[in-house]
């Protein structure tokens, strides 16, 4: 894999943010363009690295246009871009996520804000056995990769029906379950940066297995799909 994220891509990203409105992006549009199909040259390049390990059921792109009706934010487009890869089947669960932005470039993944019934049978696991998933986390090479997960979204102190002196307290107050790894704009247009993006990716493996036996048994481990 030799794929980069060029250094034109960050420039116009940048421009953007500094110019974000319909003139700029109409007398730029071939800028725009040129940016596109280099991205979307990487992204081919990362899904046929995912499929050598896992079964990728979707990719999308996230539309460079922004949704303004329900926000106070009126400026009309992304200042960055990015994609998801969706695994396939009921068997699978988790996406992949990639993020382009200067100085704000990112990989991750896990589940952001699962569906009420996913989330209960999450935390449910969690709170009868938390030994299988603390143990990914703190595996060496994913622990020096991605850390622990996001910490921002998660409730003050139990969800209803919980303790909260529970000892897995920490893991059950958590809405979503995902972790992220940054890099910086020179690493992004690194030669080898779509190999660093598929192996950051193949660390999520043992975590998306775990999640989709969770999430397709009950609490006895009984098949649910």
């Amino acid at each position: 894999m030799t794929t980069s994220v060029s250094a034109s891509s960050l420039q116009f990203l940048k421009n953007l943010k500094e110019n974000n409105h319909k003139d700029w992006m109409q007398n730029h549009k071939k800028e725009y363009l040129a940016s596109e199909g280099s991205l979307k040259e990487l992204y081919k390049e990362i899904l046929a690295g995912l499929c050598v390990t896992d079964e990728i059921e979707k990719q999308k792109i996230f539309r460079i246009n922004r949704d303004v009706r329900f926000s106070n934010n009126k400026t009309p487009y992304n200042s960055h871009r990015s994609v998801s890869w969706s695994r396939a089947g009921a068997s699978r669960r988790g996406s992949y996520y990639l993020r382009i932005e200067p100085g704000k470039c990112a990989i991750g993944g896990g589940f952001f804000g699962p569906e009420p019934h996913d989330l209960l049978r999450i935390r449910k696991e969690f709170e009868m056995d938390s030994e299988p998933i603390r143990a990914i986390l703190a595996e060496k090479k994913f622990q020096k990769f991605y850390k622990n997960f996001n910490q921002e979204y998660k409730v003050k102190t139990a969800p209803k029906g919980f303790n909260k002196l529970d000892l897995n307290i920490d893991l059950i107050r958590l809405k979503s379950f995902f972790v992220v790894h940054e890099f910086t704009d020179t690493q992004v247009q690194s030669p080898n940066f779509a190999a660093s993006v598929v192996k950051g990716f193949e660390l999520l493996r043992p975590f998306f297995d775990y999640m989709s036996e969770v999430l397709t048994t009950d609490l006895n481990g009984e098949s649910i799909i």
